[in-house]
């Protein structure tokens, strides 16, 4: 069981019913992120047979390949580099892959080498590390091959600056992109234009090497140039829209004087733009998302179904501000039980994608916490209705939590507690909230990452 509070979790029930709808979240918690596991994702994509490397239905002939290296970065791309070693063998050069700090797995392999990077916030080991898969692909031949590892976390994880932009610098704009509350695709726009590697800027590198790409998505609609920010995808974004998302959020007179001058720089075609569509380095690119969050949704699907509940699926890009989904949510468990609309109860009703925060206050905790303590007004008094939502990589903001779940109960137990559920959410302090209540979902870091799972159950 990932969930380490497990236990907890379901004892904290004040009925028999909300302690069984308690207990089948916690099994569909840990069956959603096993679906995201990296190196069962792996083997069931990567295949060597004979002198043929197999990506699914794409074939590389191997008598063909002179060298094999293995680059990239992300939450998951530890597990992922580990497998492909072991299934290339001696077949694999070299490699380098940035993960985040402290997750060195212990049974590393001896080719592919780890550098532990800062997420979100880019660090010095992470710029270090993206330098020598810069290295690495730089000056590799038309019969070279490069199998890129890319997973969420990874635009934080390889950071590389572009000319004239300093990593304090990139620090900063992310930090305040992040608290801003920008889409992950506004985030990626400006970082592309102030790297040296995002936006197909490796595939520029590796040319003419052949680039494969393997992907675990984090992203809703599993855009691959927006995944780790697409080091090896054509950017479909320019300097003139990264410009325009810090014009957005009013942040072009918080941030460095060089970022501005280099995204006004690209505006006025000044410096070469990102890579796009066409341009020789993605001929011979190929690429392949084996695992995201359909499949958690798929798991999550087969754990109602497995318990005789009524199944929906509300949304698949679950987006927007995480305080307005779990009011919203709490709306949909009231016409559950006093409509059966949209589906009768029993019910399981969920959602799959990346909700976002702005920080108006000063407390601890993330999307999936906000999301859940947002939904409480609303449960109250539903007797049978409990939620949940969680980061499938077990991280939720910068907590020790996955996420939390809470129950028609939950407001009372807060306030027999002294405990007011709206202060706490407009000082952006659901981790304390749900702490106090011994709610929160901890699981620890997973080692994958294929975004957040809402779950809604009405009885």
């Amino acid at each position: 069981m990932l969930v380490k509070n497990a236990d907890v979790l379901v004892q904290n029930a004040r009925s028999p019913k909300l302690s069984k709808a308690r207990g089948i979240l916690v099994e569909l918690v840990d069956s959603a992120i096993k679906a995201g596991d990296p190196s069962s994702s792996i083997r069931k994509w990567v295949k060597v047979e004979a002198d043929k490397l197999k990506f699914g239905n794409y074939e590389v002939d191997l008598s063909r390949v002179d060298r094999i290296v293995a680059v990239g970065g992300g939450k998951a791309s530890a597990a992922m580099a580990i497998t492909l070693e072991q299934i290339l063998g001696d077949r694999l050069a070299e490699g380098r892959v940035n993960i985040p700090e402290g997750t060195v797995p212990r049974k590393a392999g001896h080719k592919i080498k780890f550098v532990e990077a800062g997420h979100p916030i880019p660090s010095e080991s992470g710029m270090e590390g993206t330098k020598r898969i810069l290295d690495l692909v730089s000056g590799l031949g038309s019969r070279d091959l490069v199998i890129c590892l890319i997973s969420g976390g990874g635009s934080a994880l390889m950071p590389l600056p572009a000319g004239g932009i300093e990593l304090s610098e990139l620090q900063e704009v992310t930090q305040l992109l992040l608290k801003s509350g920008a889409a992950i695709q506004e985030v990626n726009a400006v970082r592309k234009h102030l790297s040296a590697v995002k936006g197909g800027q490796l595939a520029r590198a590796a040319y003419p090497a052949r680039i494969i790409t393997l992907i675990i998505s984090d992203v809703v609609g599993d855009r691959l140039d927006t995944i780790a920010s697409g080091p090896t995808y054509w950017d479909l974004t320019t300097y003139r829209d990264a410009f325009s998302v810090l014009e957005k959020y009013k942040l072009t007179e918080k941030v460095s004087p060089s970022i501005i001058a280099r995204l006004r720089n690209g505006v006025r075609g000044a410096i070469p733009e990102t890579p796009k569509l066409g341009e020789e380095c993605f001929r011979n690119a190929y690429y392949k998302i084996i695992a995201s969050n359909a499949d958690a949704l798929e798991m999550a699907v087969e754990v109602g179904r497995a318990h005789d509940l009524n199944v929906h699926i509300l949304t698949a890009t679950m987006q927007g501000e995480a305080r307005q989904v779990g009011e919203h949510l709490a709306r949909v468990a009231k016409e559950v039980y006093e409509a059966g609309k949209p589906i009768p109860m029993p019910a399981l009703l969920l959602s799959g994608g990346e909700t976002t925060v702005r920080v108006r206050g000063q407390g601890v905790g993330g999307r999936n916490q906000e999301l859940v303590l947002s939904a409480v007004a609303g449960l109250a008094g539903l007797e049978g209705a409990a939620i949940a939502s969680f980061g499938t990589d077990g991280v939720d903001g910068p907590t020790d939590a996955a996420g939390a779940i809470a129950d028609g109960f939950t407001l009372q137990k807060a306030r027999e507690l002294g405990l007011d559920p709206s202060s706490y959410l407009e000082n952006n302090d659901s981790y304390h909230f749900f702490k106090e209540l011994e709610d929160l979902v901890v699981t620890g870091p997973s080692g994958t990452n294929i975004m957040d799972i809402t779950a809604l159950i009405v009885f």
